[in-house]
């Protein structure tokens, strides 16, 4: 059974905002870290120790109080494969990382979020509508604008973080679809556990050829409480405040990879990237409001 949705008077909008922008600046220092991992430490090593990170703090904060319900599922094949859909997005966001700068990267995998608008139309049922198509086009033209020919990104790199927009675009509709059935602590903890299974699985190939320094060994085991926790509070967030509010202000994540970017490694797309970034963004929104109106608004 699906999570209860407070009563709209126990709410908290702006404890909602302020719990979503800091899960979005989680995810960025996420993104950023890895980036720098990915320069000394096989990739699957990385990706097991973020979801390995993830479990075990799931287990020390969230099994106590959830219980059973954090197991029980109903249409369990469909939450493993959103789970698998998530660590294998997760193994081609650090390929493509390795080879181009974070907030390229990033641009491109928020592409997911307008694609899903698109596919959801014969797939799940939904309206698209005027917004939606308009924010759909918009983010395809802000995506060619970063990935253009001589923009200077890696063509390699492109094609994987493609890959993982479409495993991201994946994800996100079985998400829609299990969110009416499965609690959501059930679907965190699945995907955590199935990100473990995976990359558990390749430690005998990837183990560390060198013993990390302790710089390092910190930044491996954060990256799974920046995970962890940037889920959970995008939980809390929704329990707070509407997702016609929160939806609008994920692109503030474009913000700050950009910004991590520059400070950490010295990076600034240049302004046809930096275009093509902000119009991604505007049409997340406009895709965002488009979700906000009534059917037969948008219809």
């Amino acid at each position: 059974m699906a999570d209860a949705v407070p009563p709209l008077k126990a709410r908290h909008p702006l404890r909602g905002l302020l719990l979503f922008n800091f899960g979005l600046m989680l995810f960025a220092c996420l993104d950023t870290t890895n980036k720098y991992l990915t320069s000394v430490f096989d990739v699957p090593l990385i990706a097991a120790c973020r979801y390995i990170g993830n479990v075990l703090l799931m287990l020390a904060i969230v099994a106590p109080r959830n219980g059973q319900a954090m197991v029980r599922t109903r249409r369990t094949w469909l939450v493993w494969v959103r789970g698998l859909c998530l660590a294998v997005s997760s193994l081609f966001v650090l390929l493509s990382l390795q080879r181009m700068p974070v907030a390229e990267t990033t641009a491109i995998i928020f592409l997911a979020p307008i694609i899903v608008v698109i596919a959801a139309g014969p797939l799940l049922g939904e309206k698209i509508g005027w917004l939606g198509w308009t924010g759909a086009l918009l983010g395809f033209f802000g995506v060619l604008l970063v990935v253009r020919p001589g923009g200077g990104l890696d063509p390699v790199g492109v094609v994987l973080a493609l890959c993982a927009c479409m495993l991201v675009t994946g994800y996100n509709l079985l998400s829609r679809l299990l969110a009416t059935s499965e609690s959501t602590m059930a679907l965190l903890f699945y995907s955590a556990v199935a990100g473990t299974i995976l990359f558990s699985a390749t430690l005998p190939w990837f183990w560390f050829e060198q013993t990390p320094t302790l710089l390092q060994a910190g930044l491996l085991a954060v990256i799974g409480l920046f995970g962890g926790l940037g889920h959970f509070l995008f939980t809390a967030a929704f329990r707070d405040a509407p997702a016609s509010i929160l939806s609008p202000l994920s692109y503030v994540q474009l913000l700050w990879v950009s910004l991590l970017g520059w400070l950490v490694f010295g990076h600034v797309p240049d302004a046809i990237s930096l275009l093509g970034i902000a119009i991604i963004g505007a049409s997340g929104v406009l895709v965002a409001l488009k979700s906000r109106r009534p059917a037969e608004e948008v219809a």
